[in-house]
């Protein structure tokens, strides 16, 4: 089986700073759910702004679903990543006076290739997910500043979800949850992952959510810069 994510000694720094990242080798295959730990500073956002496209890596082969994204121009990542991937990113990154429903959609405005492999119009999809995470219909026409935290994580979780992408990314989504909401959000997360075929990379410090995960990565034992 192909990777869906394959790295080659990939490294980078940001201008003007220390190396943060170099990784020797790294693969994760279709269907896998990984956790990535790491201390904060570690460079766990980084690796996954890497992966998303959004940073480019100074040296080395970064390639996702055979794309070798070190090779491509700006443009063509932010091509790339609305296309292929869901990320959920820390802050969730909504647009706050937008519906429920309006940000979960919004993921299909700039991508023809995952309004393509929806199985349902836009918005029944959107109700759907929304619906499988557990967010209260009554919830889903108001403006999201007004849900909370939980709440909103919820739609976050939707918007990277819709479209089907192959890869999920999530960085730290639950950091503001106790344990229990914690454990019940990465559950209903799996399983739409399971459901449409997406393969899941998450990073937290979190260690009391490592038993969920198939897969435990340590970017401390993948990093072979020393950040001491």
């Amino acid at each position: 089986m192909a990777a869906l994510i394959d790295i080659t000694e990939l490294r980078f720094a940001w201008p003007d700073q220390p190396e943060l990242l170099h990784i020797e080798q790294l693969s994760v295959y279709p269907g896998e759910r990984v956790f990535i730990k790491g201390p904060s500073g570690s460079g766990k956002s980084t690796l996954l702004g890497l992966l998303a496209g959004i940073q480019k890596a100074n040296q080395g082969r970064l390639a996702v679903l055979g794309q070798d994204l070190t090779r491509l121009g700006g443009h063509a990542r932010d091509r790339f990543r609305a296309d292929h991937l869901g990320y959920i990113f820390q802050q969730f990154n909504l647009l706050p006076f937008l519906s429920v429903l309006e940000n979960v959609t919004s993921a299909l405005i700039f991508s023809r290739h995952k309004r393509s492999r929806l199985r349902a119009p836009a918005g029944a999809e959107a109700e759907r997910l929304l619906a499988e995470l557990q967010l209260p219909r009554g919830l889903w026409h108001k403006p999201v500043h007004n849900l909370s935290i939980g709440q909103q994580q919820r739609v976050a979780a939707a918007r990277a979800l819709i479209g089907r992408p192959e890869l999920v990314i999530a960085d730290e989504p639950t950091s503001a949850l106790d344990t229990d909401n914690r454990a019940a959000f990465i559950e209903l997360l799996f399983t739409e992952c399971q459901q449409q075929d997406s393969t899941l990379v998450f990073v937290s410090h979190d260690p009391f959510l490592e038993p969920l995960f198939s897969r435990v990565l340590s970017l401390s034992e993948l990093n072979k810069v020393n950040l001491c």
